[in-house]
């Protein structure tokens, strides 16, 4: 993808598409995730994510000589989480609160998305420790870690605002739960991506994702499924209850 744009304060333009670019047999991988800026000497704007030799790709961007920025964009929020303890309880709340904080928010946007506060709850646990302010090494920000793209695609302009990290959350689950309907993939996709899960068919090999996925539903069902202050139905939000059983299988508990 480019995206091209004058000096002057006009809208940027979609220029050229990823597969239309020439020299792209020479785009370094490692480069999929970052976005470009660069200059030409009339002052003149390319934002770009296709680059060769740290120049702008494409016979047509040649005069883009002066790389102004650079931003990094992952593609996923997989990352190790050192916070985890020794069991489901063992990760202390926040230093500005304590692990039910933030129920009335949960609850909240929770139930108006459709889904489940018991759900989102051990899901926060498991992201951010309950801290507003962490940040994980890949850029994910907030009590549920989103990451900025995320967080932009579902109308989050503050992602270290509780409330809107939480209803940000809540809508992207949402949407995920629609299209994975399985409460298993839908928290793989939510660390993972969703174009993760659908190429493998399921929670994807990832160590991290794994990790996530069992650490989510062990809180979820021996913390949080049947806490009373949550307020979770499976009746109202579509979500199974889910109880897991070891480290590669799961059981739906009725």
């Amino acid at each position: 993808m480019v995206l091209f744009a004058k000096k002057p304060r006009l809208p940027y333009l979609l220029s050229a598409s990823l597969l239309s670019l020439g020299g792209l047999a020479s785009m370094d991988a490692a480069n999929a995730g970052n976005m470009y800026v660069f200059k030409d000497s009339n002052g003149q704007v390319l934002l770009t994510n296709v680059v060769s030799n740290n120049r702008p790709a494409g016979n047509n961007f040649q005069n883009f000589t002066k790389k102004v920025k650079v931003t990094y964009y992952a593609d996923t929020n997989v990352h190790s989480y050192s916070n985890w303890g020794v069991n489901e309880a063992a990760v202390a709340a926040s230093a500005r609160g304590n692990k039910n904080s933030y129920d009335s928010m949960i609850v909240a946007s929770a139930l108006r998305h459709g889904v489940d506060p018991a759900l989102m709850k051990a899901m926060m646990h498991t992201e951010s420790g309950f801290n507003p302010n962490a940040r994980s090494p890949v850029g994910a920000q907030g009590l549920m870690q989103l990451m900025p793209a995320t967080a932009r695609r579902f109308g989050v302009y503050n992602a270290w605002n509780p409330a809107e990290n939480i209803e940000g959350a809540a809508k992207y689950l949402k949407f995920l739960q629609n299209r994975f309907g399985n409460v298993q993939h839908v928290i793989a996709s939510y660390n993972a991506g969703e174009g993760n899960v659908s190429k493998y068919g399921g929670i994807p090999p990832f160590r991290e994702t794994r990790d996530y996925v069992q650490r989510v539903l062990s809180r979820y069902n021996n913390l949080y499924r049947n806490d009373p202050n949550l307020r979770s139905s499976t009746s109202s939000n579509g979500f199974q209850n889910v109880s897991y059983n070891s480290s590669n299988s799961y059981r739906i508990v009725r």
